[in-house]
């Protein structure tokens, strides 16, 4: 179908976005075609916003459109913990769960050596020099537990080592009111592996 130039131009950018096809992109843009136009907008203003005020902590490498991050200020953080993570969304979501008060360090990836990506390619100069300059006692790698994951904890875990820090790895297997049935036999192996005592 040929669309006018300006919604045409509309569905490819939606396109542009993860998880968006043809038709999601056609929807979002008919959508936005009836939308009143404040709200447009304000959308196009949070959109340009967002990309010129957020940028990346200079001490955890999290999203944040202060430097150092509210987190890294947060004088009421226990600064002994860093927890390691791949992406932002992943400090979002352990912040959810309020039970962590710690610091965190963001990878922004993790190493594949397929996709060309190595450990010089992801967060990880900046996380050595920051076990060399505060008072770290614990080291909690909360990679994805992918290959990918995995890989870059093990590298990880073996550049801290001679430190000394306590390098610990979070715990995977079932989920909390999973079924044994359902579960895939990696998960399984993962949950028996983490195992302890009551």
């Amino acid at each position: 179908m040929h669309y006018p130039e300006p919604i045409s131009k509309l569905i490819d950018s939606f396109m542009k976005l993860p998880g968006i096809g043809p038709k999601t992109a056609g929807r979002l843009a008919f959508f936005v075609l009836n939308m009143k136009e404040d709200t447009v907008l304000d959308f196009a203003k949070a959109l340009v916003d967002a990309k010129r005020n957020l940028h990346f902590c200079s001490v955890c490498g999290h999203i944040t459109d202060v430097d150092p991050c509210q987190i890294c200020e947060d004088k009421q953080r226990d600064r002994s913990l860093i927890c390691v993570v791949q992406d932002p969304k992943d400090v979002i979501a352990m912040e959810k769960m309020r039970d962590y008060s710690g610091l965190y360090h963001v990878l922004h990836g993790a190493i594949s050596p397929m996709d060309g990506v190595g450990p010089e390619d992801i967060n990880v100069p900046s996380l050595l020099t920051r076990l060399q300059d505060e008072e770290v006692e614990e080291l909690i790698l909360a990679t994805n537990p992918t290959i990918e994951g995995e890989a870059t904890a093990m590298y990880i875990s073996r550049l801290v080592r001679p430190s000394g820090i306590k390098t610990t790895r979070i715990a995977h297997g079932l989920p909390v009111g999973g079924d044994l049935e359902y579960a895939d036999e990696v998960t399984l192996s993962k949950a028996l592996e983490g195992r302890r005592e009551l």
